[in-house]
């Protein structure tokens, strides 16, 4: 009887993980959080772009890649993955560009109960840093709204576990995105 109390107003998740269900002030907080993102300072298009040219060379060096850029695909589309190998501990980028406005993960479809989903401005543009609310800290993604239904997303993810923090997971992925901003600021 109690675990059922204890658990009304949770819902499962796909993995059976329960969450809480969205109740009308986690929506109007929801808003709000869209409220609070900058306006977009001038629209930077990903059309063309080759992701696994976005870091120069001195910036790969920055953030420590000692791999040679690799093109994957994910429902998304088009990704590189760029890994910093050489040296624990071992972690991974993901730079991706989605074809979505940043709202949609506030309070649309790519939203996920989950997650934290915290707004932010990278360069001056409206930004999210998105990870898991709980559990052993394995990634962080910070997206950028780049042009109208385009956000460039850069996710970095702890290869090697249990030695970057959370805080630590998001520092990195908002200084990847920030330096790859750099690079489309330059190009448009």
């Amino acid at each position: 009887m109690l675990a059922t109390a204890a658990l009304a107003g949770c819902s499962a998740g796909t993995d059976g993980t329960p969450y809480p269900v969205e109740t009308a002030a986690t929506a109007a907080s929801q808003s709000a959080k869209a409220a609070q993102l900058p306006k977009r300072p001038a629209e930077l298009s990903l059309q063309g772009v080759d992701l696994c040219e976005i870091f120069p060379q001195v910036q790969l060096d920055a953030l420590k890649i000692t791999s040679n850029p690799r093109p994957a695909t994910e429902p998304d589309g088009p990704v590189c993955v760029f890994d910093a190998d050489g040296a624990e501990p071992v972690h991974s980028y993901h730079v991706r560009a989605v074809q979505a406005d940043l709202d949609q993960w506030i309070t649309g479809n790519r939203k996920k109960n989950s997650m934290t989903t915290e707004p932010t401005a990278i360069g001056g543009y409206p930004a999210l840093t998105n990870h898991r609310a709980a559990g052993d800290p394995a990634d962080c993604e910070t997206l950028v709204g780049v042009a109208k239904d385009r956000t460039l997303a850069v996710q970095t993810f702890a290869i090697t576990r249990g030695r970057l923090t959370q805080p630590q997971l998001c520092d990195m992925s908002a200084h990847a995105a920030d330096l790859a901003l750099q690079t489309l600021k330059a190009r448009n």
